[in-house]
């Protein structure tokens, strides 16, 4: 008698609405440096943040009024203990996918489309330096001098023309 394989599901996405309330904000690859620049400004102004970083990610929690902006950058809401794009929803259902990928106990696991992270989940900091590694490579200034962090609306957003802050995770 031959051992079965367990069954394969593909993963698919399918928009969610209303989006979930952001409780994370993730960066890959050269959107890193932008997003803990803006995280390190969000600490700087009282915010208390979780952080999570390696291999080309960033990934800040934290309450969504404090969670930073940056371009690239996708926002995370929890679903089933998932923290997946706002505005997709994953099927199968985000708890089977937590237990596919090895997320046991209170491990985080985030699931987007094309990655997967499971990770312990970071204490809140309120210490700006602990982002300066992430910082290299980032442009804080525009041509005057000014530092500036995204529009002038002060709203976090995608960086898309929508302006809605949930959009960038939408499933394309």
């Amino acid at each position: 008698m031959t051992a079965s394989a367990p069954p394969s599901f593909p993963l698919r996405w399918e928009r969610r609405e209303p989006p979930l309330p952001a409780a994370g904000v993730l960066a890959l690859g050269d959107a890193v440096p932008a997003l803990a620049v803006a995280a390190r400004e969000r600490l700087v102004d009282g915010a208390r943040l979780g952080v999570v970083a390696g291999d080309g990610a960033l990934l800040v929690l934290g309450a969504e009024s404090d969670l930073p902006w940056a371009d690239g950058i996708r926002y995370l809401g929890l679903d089933a203990g998932v923290l997946v794009p706002t505005t997709a929803r994953p099927r199968p259902a985000a708890a089977l996918w937590r237990t596919a990928v090895g997320a046991e106990g209170d491990r985080l696991c985030v699931l987007l489309p094309g990655h997967a992270l499971v990770a312990d989940p970071p204490p809140p900091t309120t210490d700006p330096a602990a982002l300066d590694p992430y910082t290299r490579g980032a442009c804080t200034g525009d041509a005057s001098g000014e530092p500036h962090d995204g529009d002038a609306s002060g709203e976090p957003h995608d960086g898309d023309a929508s302006g809605d802050p949930h959009h960038g995770g939408a499933p394309r």
